[in-house]
């Protein structure tokens, strides 16, 4: 059956667009079916000829760009033929798979992400938290507007990607996506994972992150003092849902739990621990380690105050939690009623236990580590860098001994 096939080359303009040179973009039109894919080339909007869709003149640099659309017209044709030799249908698809070089043996990009998405899916509740799940479809969702915006595609063989591509896509996150550093970051490293995948299935043989290195930027960690932990705690609200979120958030001050970690506690998560007083004994929902945090009393009285709350009888739940964006919302409320000029989350609970409640009251590293259910001390560091109080107390005695010693000489 005889299919029309149309080709169109044409420029694609922004949104805000104002001046400057302006992408060109190739349509090729099967019947009613179309497909549109970006040229990798650019001209000024006044050196195109929209009618015979090739550059105005006869400079080098005209000569060049229209050749190069000449190849890609006789590309198409030739992949027409390709297609009609093998006796397949002649698709604006297919034109399209065989023009980028997708055959059926390659895999694509967007289907070497779906295929560890649904790996992560699989073992929600096992070794991922929904959480991380969440997070591998928002990084799934940012390399495809990456390749819709800078290579006008769905996508695109994996094979194709390299060290340039990861630093443009690094680009895109922080210019168009508007995201810090460390989050642009976190979602390479989504990246690097399914390139990873990709070469022990053998779907790419070069490793794109080879010449590619994932730097995180140190950050300064967030925490409640004990003076504004004090002004929360002892603060009276007259809401019952403010008085709820406080005890929550006060609870994680005291034992380190995230808010995933806490919302999924139970009753029977507490048991006697080996000093004979109670613990929690979990395993953490972000990176599935041990954790075994022994309660203090502010957190215990959180605890006998729900004992009989509807939602701790009727779930089994421990405390009543609800969701994060509640939480969060209301904790910015408490902030303002307390006088505290802090942008305050529920994973500052999380900092300020790190922070306040252990190491600067000279609880050691390594055992705050352990109840935080850090796998290794370096993730606990950056809490004790920002601890000053801690510092100034660990040096009061090497002042003391050197203030004796600079008396003694100046007696002598």
């Amino acid at each position: 059956m005889n299919k029309t096939l149309k080709i169109l080359f044409y420029l694609k303009k922004r949104s805000g667009y104002t001046s400057g040179p302006l992408p060109i973009y190739l349509r090729v039109t099967v019947d009613s079916q179309r497909m549109e894919g970006a040229s990798q080339r650019e001209i000024d909007p006044d050196k195109w000829d929209v009618t015979k869709q090739v550059a105005k003149g006869n400079t080098a640099e005209a000569r060049q760009l229209n050749s190069f659309l000449d190849s890609l017209r006789n590309q198409i044709y030739e992949a027409q033929r390709d297609l009609l030799n093998r006796g397949e249908e002649i698709t604006a698809q297919g034109l399209k798979n065989v023009l980028y070089g997708f055959t059926d043996s390659s895999r694509t990009i967007c289907e070497a992400y779906e295929y560890v998405i649904a790996q992560v899916h699989e073992l929600v509740g096992r070794e991922y938290a929904v959480g991380t799940l969440r997070r591998y479809n928002a990084a799934y969702a940012a390399i495809k507007a990456f390749l819709l915006s800078k290579h006008g595609l769905k996508d695109l063989p994996i094979k194709d990607l390299s060290s340039r591509f990861i630093i443009e896509f690094e680009f895109f996150l922080k210019s168009v996506r508007n995201v810090q550093h460390n989050t642009a970051m976190s979602i390479i490293k989504k990246l690097r994972r399914v390139i990873r995948i990709s070469l022990a299935n053998s779907w790419i043989e070069k490793d794109p992150f080879a010449n590619y290195k994932i730097k995180v930027r140190e950050t300064n960690r967030g925490f409640l003092t004990e003076h504004e932990l004090s002004a929360i705690r002892a603060k009276i609200f007259l809401s019952e849902r403010l008085t709820q979120i406080r005890d929550v958030f006060v609870f994680c001050c005291f034992t380190g739990l995230s808010y995933s970690d806490v919302k999924a506690l139970t009753r029977s998560d507490i048991t006697v621990g080996i000093d004979g007083g109670k613990w929690i004994f979990i395993s953490r929902q972000k990176t599935n380690a041990s954790t075994r945090i022994p309660l203090l009393s502010p957190a215990l009285e959180i605890i006998s105050r729900y004992e009989q709350h509807i939602v701790c009888v009727n779930k089994g739940k421990l405390l009543p939690v609800p969701s994060n964006q509640k939480t969060n919302e209301y904790l910015k409320e408490i902030a303002v009623r307390c006088d505290i000029n802090k942008n305050l989350t529920f994973h500052l609970a999380r900092h300020t236990f790190a922070t306040t409640v252990t190491l600067t009251n000279g609880v050691p590293l390594e055992t705050v580590s352990k109840m935080l259910g850090h796998r290794t001390i370096r993730a606990t560091q950056q809490y004790a860098k920002i601890v000053d109080l801690k510092v100034s107390s660990d040096m009061k005695a090497l002042h003391s001994k050197y203030d004796k010693i600079d008396e003694s000489a100046v007696n002598e």
